[in-house]
Order: structure tokens, then sequence, then C-alpha cells
């Protein structure tokens, strides 16, 4: 017998009243809904953990029943917070931007805006997470009456308390019903997170156990340098790309998501110091800043940052033989490719032997295949009049095995070669 026949059958005599049955149901239901909490490792949750801490508007994209409205609703809970939803798409603008209330000296008071149910109770707890749901399917006007509420934080007459978090969800205009393209002003008002299914926490979570969200730990020592390095790093990037500034997309879909405006890229750089104080992983910070500036120029970024944490090859030079290098095999590469592009810049022969010392000293601690460019490109900078060093027979190997060595390392490698065997005799 199927619940519904249970429900729907008519007891008989001897049977339990229909509230009991019901109770019984409600029962089972409360177990079916009771479920806890583990520490787990999700980089999603932790980017959209961030974004929430650093007070940013999020937009979770995802196909419908991918668990967006169930995150939420964890992240809510997990931090504490009192879950506001509001279905965008069944909302007039008014219900947003206010109702007009019409006084009795409207000349000397002018018209208030008065604000819907569930802004002043926002209000009235001065904390919560306001949930906008089905954002794409909400028309244009009522878009256009979010952008205050999303930037502002003001609904009619009303402001919202800052405890208050902004997140909202949206499917793609394909699979949503009647879509519509997020207008540009407002999409570019949000960190665009793309929320996809785990297997592993699909599973754990259907038997009772959902991942749980935690508030970044940031460590008070580290403040002022997060904001310093994150300072630096947005504007020495857009001092070299200007372009980047501010690119509208020429699409219509691509404009209804993140790209780089002089307002995303603040929220990139806000999102990049918290990060940093939190020491959130690299993976995590790329889902932030391709969340608020694209993909294109958030992975520009990331590639900056990389560059920055590259020593200098100054000092490098300076001192080859404690020469601290990436572990990263690009980061290394592109370490030693600075070193020989700084000996190039000054082209002495103390520098040119420091730098072969260089190479040594990486040969030591890394792979060997590394070194076959940064060796063919510091051996053309030899002049006739300078000695091959001795530290170059150890690269003499590794230079070898390259097939596109030029001229200019056989050379280096015959100096090496006949000075052994005049060594020898």
């Amino acid at each position: 017998m199927t619940s519904s026949t249970l429900l729907s059958a008519p007891a008989p005599a001897d049977a339990s009243p229909a509230g009991t049955r019901l109770a019984l149901a409600g029962d089972l239901l409360a177990l079916l809904r009771t479920t806890t909490t583990e520490p787990r490792p999700d980089e999603q949750l932790e980017a959209l953990t961030l974004a929430v801490a650093a007070d940013l508007p999020v937009l979770l994209w995802g196909e419908p029943g991918i668990g967006k409205t169930a995150a939420l609703t964890q992240l809510a809970a997990s931090l504490g917070l009192p879950l506001t939803t509001v279905i965008a798409s069944v909302h007039e603008p008014t219900d947003f931007s206010g109702l007009p209330v019409v006084g009795d000296d409207p000349e000397v008071d002018g018209v208030p805006m008065a604000p819907p149910q569930w802004a002043v109770e926002l209000v009235r707890a001065g904390r919560g997470l306001l949930f906008l749901d089905e954002l794409s399917t909400a028309t244009p006007a009522v878009q256009a009456a979010l952008l205050r509420v999303v930037l502002e934080r003001r609904v009619g007459a009303l402001q919202l308390p800052p405890g208050v978090r902004i997140v909202a969800a949206a499917n793609p205009r394909a699979s949503a019903a009647d879509g519509w393209e997020l207008s540009p002003p407002l999409a570019n008002r949000f960190v665009h997170l793309y929320w996809a299914h785990d297997q592993e926490v699909v599973v754990r979570g259907l038997g009772g156990v959902w991942p749980r969200a935690e508030l970044p730990r940031l460590a008070p020592e580290r403040l002022p340098d997060a904001v310093a390095f994150a300072r630096r790093a947005v504007c020495g990037f857009l001092r070299a790309r200007p372009t980047l500034i501010h690119r509208l997309p020429t699409s219509e879909t691509r404009r209804g998501g993140a790209w780089p405006s002089p307002r995303s890229w603040e929220a990139a750089l806000t999102l990049l110091a918290f990060g940093t104080a939190a020491g959130v992983s690299r993976e995590v910070l790329a889902l932030l800043v391709r969340g608020a500036v694209g993909d294109g120029p958030g992975l520009e970024l990331l590639a900056h940052l990389d560059r920055m944490d590259l020593p200098d090859p100054e000092s490098l030079l300076a001192d080859p033989a404690a020469a601290e290098l990436p572990e990263r095999g690009d980061l290394r590469q592109a370490a030693l490719e600075a070193v020989v592009a700084a000996v190039g810049a000054r082209p002495e022969r103390a520098r040119w032997e420091a730098g072969w010392a260089v190479l040594v000293r990486a040969l030591e601690t890394g792979a060997a295949d590394l070194l076959v460019a940064p060796a063919t490109a510091l051996a053309a900078l030899r002049r006739d009049d300078w000695e091959v060093p001795e530290s170059v027979e150890r690269l003499v190997a590794v230079v070898g095995l390259a097939r596109r060595a030029d001229r200019s390392v056989e050379r280096v490698a015959a100096a090496a070669g006949s000075r052994r065997t005049e060594a020898g005799r």
C-alpha cells in the first residue's frame, strides 16, 4: 500500500484516527530531513563562503536540480544566518523599488516608497542571507529594479543593514523556463560562480551528511600585507594591461556573465585580499577571480600573480649558490629565463658566469630538461674574449641532449671539451 493510499483510504473502525496517521507521516518526514554536517574540502563551497564573508553579491549558475538552493540552505544554517528566499521571477518591479505611499501632504513630505514585508523583517533581524532565486527568469524590468537592491542594499526607502548578505541563483537561458539573459549592469554587480554537483557530496548528503560551510579564518597579522599585496597585484596588472580595465563583451550571452570593469576589478581586489589573508588554495582563488572579471582577464591576473612570486633575478645572480628556485616547473623555467634576460640586459663576464652558476644550482635541485632553453639563450650571450667557466661542463650533457641547441651552445660545449683534453695531457 502506498503512502497516498494510506492517507486517503477510509479508516477502519478499529484503526487509529487520521490525525495520528498524519502525525506519524510528519515524524517520518522529520527523520528524513534530519541531517548532520562534516568538515570536508569543497572548493565551490569555500569560494562561496569567502565571497559571502567579503560582503560581495554572489550569483550561482547551474542547471535545474543541481543543488543550488540546498547549498544556500546549508550555508545559512552553517553560518547561523536567517535565510530569506525571494523568487525574483514572480515579483513585480515595485516589490523591489517600493510601492508609493501618498501621505497627508505629499507636496511637503514627498511620496515615500514602502518596502515589502521581507525587507522589513530583514531590517528587524539586523542580519541574514537574502537569496534571490530564479534570477534569469525575471523580466528586464524586474532586473532593473534589482540593481539598487544588489549594489546599494536599498529596498524602496529601506536600507538593508550591513549584516545582510546577498546571494542569487540562476539557470542558463537554455535550461530556464522563459529565461532572459541577465542585463549587463546587473551581471556586472555579481561574483559569478558556476555550480556543479560532486558525486561524493551528493551521495553523502542523501545519506544524511552534508559538507559544513565555515567562514574563512583570517589571520590578524596578515591583514595589512594581504591588502597591500592585492592592491599591488591588481594595480600592477592593469598598468600592464590597460585595455582590460573595462571591456564590455560583444555577445549578449557573455554580457550576462562576468566581465571586466572598474567595479568588477574592485571586487577582484577585495577577493584577492580576503583569499590571501585566509590562505585559500589557488583553485579557490581562481574560481573567485574568474567569477569577478571573467575567464580571460582572471587567468591573466593569476599568471601575473605567479610572476610576482618569482625570485628577483638580480638576487639570484648575486648569490647563485644560495638561489631558491620555485618548485613548480613552469615557474622555475620562468625564473631561469628571467635570469638570462637580466644578463642580456647588462652583459658582463661576471654576470654571465653567475648565470651559469644559477643554472647549475637549478640542475642540482630540479629537473634537467628545464635547463635546455635557458642554457641555449645564455650561451648565445657569450663574447669571444670570455673564457668558458668550469660550471658549464656540468651542463654540457644536458645541453647536448637538446636537438634544437644552436651553434652557440655547440661552441661552448666544444670549448669545455678542449679544456678537459688539455688538462688530461
